[in-house]
């Protein structure tokens, strides 16, 4: 198996330093989405004691030109803390922050699809809009190769793999344990994990997070997955393909309620939005991954426990549908939908933006409405 140089470093020999006292001073790791959308990138300082809050954290900047975010001759971006997890990589006191990308005139960047995301989010707290995303992702050697398959030839057919026990049936599963591990650590709102159906996939829930939390959990969960498949030598893919032929591809379903779904008959609140759905299947999957579907051409082929990318179809306890209304929610008559187009390497910004606009603000058509972001701002301000 293919795996990193730095990954056979002696680890025995990082522990000794890590264990040295900070003498009150904290690590700070800002962490952003770079000019894929898809990418992240991190770089620490030093803060003089531990910070309790966001407010604690000053603003910081990076060259925008080496992350594909700007030009050479105005290359500095600012970075905004917006949230704050424990480190589970250094340690308390130190912090992981997710910061939000503005430009030199402090207008967001182009993938900063938080900023925009937390103010529709805001329009529509009364319904308090909750979501949990099912992330699939990976494992690959650092040759591209996925981890654990033959060197010259193919693995068995799928079948065994899913939620699967064994060393015939399983690759990886010390990355998957320290990774769920890591997360709790750090604070992040993971739910559940387990072996997807093509083998070295794997897949980790996180939710239920309200609003804005949702992208904010699932960001930082990809940041930490990332970097616990760096200790061990690996490569986490989000690519929503990355085998092709007879393989399953990874998605993110995504779950949705509502307060109004959540109550008792509930379930004609579901299928209200159902039917809003139905009608901007379009612009849904020009949401659902960063290439505005080209991504997703190679996965929804309507193979493989997905739906054709070309139709849009809802059914109780239907795998294959784009919208699953799961049969319990069908027996309880409330409850919540899963939304199985979404793509593994989609922004949460983007798809939970795209669902509330449709679902709570009822816009139609293949562009989102364009709203006085100001203005929604300060009223959202007013309220809390």
């Amino acid at each position: 198996m293919s795996v990193s140089l730095s990954s056979k470093l002696n680890k025995a020999v990082r522990d000794q330093y890590m264990k040295l006292p900070l003498g009150g001073k904290a690590l700070v790791t800002y962490i952003w989405i770079d000019g894929t959308g898809e990418g992240l990138r991190c770089k620490t300082r030093t803060l003089s004691q531990e910070p309790k809050s966001i407010e604690d954290l000053p603003e910081w900047n990076f060259d925008g030109s080496s992350t594909g975010q700007s030009e050479g001759s105005n290359s500095d971006m600012f970075l905004v803390p917006v949230r704050i997890f424990r480190d589970p990589f250094t340690l308390d006191p130190n912090k992981l922050v997710l910061c939000e990308v503005l430009k030199y005139n402090r207008k967001r960047a182009e993938t900063n699809l938080r900023s925009s995301c937390k103010i529709i989010m805001d329009m529509v707290k009364d319904s308090q809009p909750w979501f949990g995303m099912e992330q699939e992702y990976t494992l690959l050697g650092v040759d591209g190769h996925p981890y654990g398959w033959p060197k010259n030839g193919f693995p068995g057919p799928q079948g065994p793999y899913y939620c699967g026990v064994g060393a015939d049936k399983v690759y990886g599963r010390d990355i998957v344990e320290t990774h769920y591990r890591a997360c709790i650590y750090a604070g992040v709102e993971i739910c559940g994990t387990n072996a997807e159906v093509m083998p070295s996939q794997w897949e980790f829930q996180v939710g239920p997070c309200e609003g804005i939390e949702m992208g904010d959990h699932l960001w930082m969960a990809r940041y930490i997955l990332h970097r616990v498949c760096e200790d061990f030598g690996v490569i986490a893919t989000l690519d929503p393909k990355p085998i092709t032929g007879n393989w399953n591809g990874a998605g993110c379903h995504t779950n949705v309620s509502t307060k109004e779904t959540r109550q008792k008959g509930g379930i004609k609140f579901i299928e209200a939005a159902i039917d809003k759905l139905s009608k901007r299947h379009k612009y849904h999957i020009c949401m659902y991954d960063p290439r505005g579907g080209q991504d997703n051409s190679r996965r929804l082929t309507g193979q493989h426990e997905t739906s054709s990318i070309f139709e849009f179809s809802a059914g109780i306890a239907n795998r294959g549908a784009s919208i699953r209304i799961p049969r319990q929610v069908g027996q309880d008559g409330c409850g919540y939908f899963e939304d199985r187009r979404p793509s593994a390497n989609c922004d949460p910004y983007a798809v939970t933006e795209a669902i509330v606009r449709t679902v709570l603000l009822n816009e139609t058509g293949d562009e989102p409405k364009v709203y006085n972001y100001e203005e929604q701002s300060q009223k959202a301000a007013s309220k809390d």
